[in-house]
């Protein structure tokens, strides 16, 4: 594994970490954006599994985005304009011409390609030869609810982390079970986990967790949107994930034209950091396919 750290243009800096051969070409080379709430640490046995699933001329880079890691905090003007900037800064560096996003990663990358192909669009960037997400999180055609949103960010200013977590759990519904728990018990229940290792990482990184997720669902997009994604697209989710990415990665695929829509059997939203084998053949297949 290689570390690098990349400054970028609005004085920040972002920690790349490179698995398999260093020399991979680009068409050899996916660049893997995470989710919320997750570091590039967390992904490092999904990338390190991937890039032996793929071969010993294959790269597969990962990155801590905006607050997390090794890399800066969120700016002050942190959008997802911010994000769409990092993915092109990443792509040229790396040379990657395939990309893969995560959750509200997929969302960042759908989000990032979209603007390079779109000539009124902000933002700037190589277009991958090839683009996979598995579960995005998109809001498309106000799918999601989020007027918990700034109350969540009131209760993370205000120390008040477990009620905030609780609100995040209830407003994103990703969970039926605890979606349907009464917000004090559930926050009476997670701040339970305020001890443990991932408990402490995810209370660490609530700030910018908010931020992110302000950023990719606070506005409803429309599904048609995202139309002008290249035709190769993949969208995946597993079939054991909650319905909501279900339904997202099927509208998307739905109006993208000549794109593709796979379910992993087992797969659950935490398959990909866990570096589930079916998941892992399903995109190493997708990347290495004709």
């Amino acid at each position: 594994m290689e570390e690098n750290i990349l400054r970028t243009s609005d004085g920040g800096s972002l920690a790349l970490y490179s698995y398999g051969n260093p020399q991979a070409p680009g068409h050899r080379r996916i660049l893997v954006v995470g989710g919320a709430f997750l570091t590039a640490l967390i992904y490092r046995p999904f990338a390190a599994a991937l890039g032996a699933r793929l071969g010993e001329d294959w790269t597969v880079d990962v990155y801590d985005r905006r607050g997390r890691g090794n890399s800066t905090e969120q700016p002050a003007d942190y959008s997802m304009d911010t994000e769409i900037a990092d993915v092109a800064l990443m792509l040229e560096h790396t040379g990657a011409q395939n990309l893969f996003g995560h959750s509200l990663g997929g969302a960042v990358v759908l989000n990032a390609v979209r603007s390079f192909l779109d000539p009124a669009a902000k933002g700037s960037g190589p277009v991958p030869a090839r683009l996979a997400v598995y579960d995005p999180a998109i809001n498309l055609d106000a799918s999601i609810d989020t007027t918990w949103l700034n109350a969540c960010s009131d209760d993370v200013a205000a120390g008040r982390n477990s009620r905030a977590l609780a609100r995040m759990q209830r407003g994103m519904k990703f969970s039926p079970t605890l979606g349907k728990v009464p917000q004090p018990i559930l926050a009476a229940l997670l701040a339970g986990t305020s001890r443990t290792k991932a408990g402490k990482l995810v209370r660490t990184m609530l700030p910018s967790g908010v931020g992110e997720l302000k950023a990719a669902l606070e506005e409803s997009q429309p599904a048609s949107g995202f139309s002008i994604l290249p035709q190769n697209t993949r969208f995946m989710a597993g079939a054991k994930s909650a319905e909501y990415f279900r339904s997202t990665a099927r509208k998307l695929h739905e109006v993208v034209p000549g794109s593709t829509y796979l379910e992993t059997p087992k797969g659950m939203h935490g398959s990909v950091p866990a570096a589930f084998t079916s998941l892992l053949d399903d995109i190493g297949d997708y990347f290495t396919g004709p």
